[in-house]
């Protein structure tokens, strides 16, 4: 059992030491524990420690009710590389499984403090955030980053930066255009509900089960020559509509599905913040009939409210943000660039974002030597105020393959479209106004209201 295991919400107990990752044996000393929300964590100090820290927002949200004990671990192995670099490292489970933007950035926060109520104050602090957790970092960020606070930068890879009001919209798309072509989730003969709350809440069904369904429908995953001309048709149909790829229509499909019905009845009462009003769904071998057919809704507006206001970014940023995204990311479509561009944009910020693009094709991990040349290049920038730039970034990614030898793939040149291309907007959607400083501080002060904690 991890320490912490067996301690009670609202005690804290200090960091014991633990076993590092393989990654990591001989190179850091690592510690576990439970901070007093309940979320178990994981530290790291490496034996050559250059006396800054990375604070990791882990993605997904997993769905599990209570705080995972080995994530926070696994995590620290799969970013080992920032220790590697000489960066102390730590990273929460968070509370609970589920979503909650505010949430998760309140544990990883949380776990900053446990770092320097054991370790002392580094020399400069960093959030990193992947897939989800690039918006948790983002949300850190904006919470607790603010010049001359806790955090002197971040590093967004791969991140989900649209916010949940629209990033999922593609999601919402994908879920109503299966059941057009499918008919089987849920089937006729089981009971209805509507189709954005992704499932029922006393289903029973499982991923397993899911599966079972796309592949009744579409045989995805056949061969082609092993399917019916009806599941090809439906295969091509819907990945022609929603822009999925075939790759990840299955993760996209479960996350339309059961994490939907997380944010509908777990955090939202029942609510409704997802709509499909007014948009025109093209590609299909037959739009008009797909068009007439498909289901329709129109969102809750405090649903609205209350998920933008847990997960949308204001751009209000005073510190300096690197991303990186790669191009053919599968599951957080490169268009969320574009859609946090516009955010610190529009906040008046943008001096504080460089973006960078690399030529890569998965979601959940990235190259090493990329990661360490972006940690670099932003530890840098903090120091100095050079403002790294997408050719500079890959310029001196060579250096740093030399050790980890996982290759340099960036592509300054690269621009990505605005969201809109990518997503089908929502026409008239309604769509919450970011708050002011007084607004967002009296409605944070409000119980009951927004994702519950």
């Amino acid at each position: 059992m991890l320490a912490g295991a067996s301690q009670a919400r609202g005690e804290t107990a200090a960091p014991v030491r633990a076993a590092c990752p393989d990654q990591l044996a001989g190179r850091a000393d690592c510690y576990t524990g439970r901070d007093a929300n309940g979320a178990y964590y994981a530290l790291a100090v490496p034996t050559d420690w250059n006396g800054s820290l990375v604070v990791h927002a882990h993605g997904g949200p997993d769905l599990g009710a209570e705080s995972d004990p080995e994530r926070s671990l696994d995590d620290l192995g799969r970013w080992s590389v920032m220790v590697k670099e000489g960066y102390a490292w730590a990273g929460s489970s968070y509370r609970r499984g589920g979503y909650g933007t505010r949430m998760a950035a309140a544990d990883t926060e949380s776990v900053r403090k446990v770092f320097v109520g054991e370790f002392g104050r580094p020399r400069r602090t960093f959030v990193h955030g992947q897939s989800w957790g690039g918006d948790v970092a983002a949300k850190v960020v904006e919470t607790y980053g603010r010049r001359g606070g806790a955090y002197d930068g971040a590093l967004l890879t791969n991140g989900v930066l649209g916010g949940g009001s629209r990033g999922y919209d593609y999601r919402v798309d994908l879920r109503v255009v299966y059941q057009y072509y499918c008919g089987n989730h849920p089937r006729p003969t089981e009971p209805q509900y509507p189709l954005w709350q992704g499932l029922r809440a006393g289903s029973t069904m499982t991923s397993a089960g899911l599966r079972a369904r796309l592949q009744e429908c579409t045989g995805y995953a056949s061969a082609p020559a092993e399917r019916t001309a009806l599941q090809q048709r439906n295969l091509d149909d819907i990945l022609a509509v929603t822009g999925v790829p075939e790759r990840t229509l299955e993760s996209h499909l479960r996350f339309a599905t059961f994490t939907f019905r997380d944010i509908v009845h777990e955090r939202l009462g029942g609510r409704n913040p997802f709509g499909n009003q007014g948009v025109r769904y093209s590609g299909s071998h037959d739009d008009a009939a797909l068009n007439a057919g498909v289901e329709r809704f129109s969102p809750d507006p405090t649903a609205v409210r209350d998920l933008s206001y847990d997960s949308d970014l204001t751009g209000r940023v005073g510190v300096p943000v690197l991303t990186m995204h790669a191009i053919d990311d599968p599951t957080a479509f490169v268009e969320h660039e574009a859609a946090y561009r516009d955010t610190l944009w529009g906040a008046g910020r943008d001096r504080w974002l460089v973006q960078s693009f690399t030529r890569e094709h998965e979601h959940s991990a990235l190259s090493d030597a990329e990661y360490a040349t972006s940690v670099t290049a932003l530890d840098t920038w903090v120091r100095t105020g050079h403002r790294p730039t997408p050719r500079s970034l890959a310029a001196s990614c060579a250096a740093f393959d030399r050790t980890y030898g996982t290759g340099c793939f960036y592509d300054p040149a690269f621009r990505p479209g605005p969201y809109a291309s990518r997503v089908e907007p929502r026409p008239g959607g309604l769509r919450w106004p970011a708050m002011t400083a007084a607004q967002e501080r009296a409605w944070s002060s409000f119980e009951g209201v927004g994702i519950a904690p």
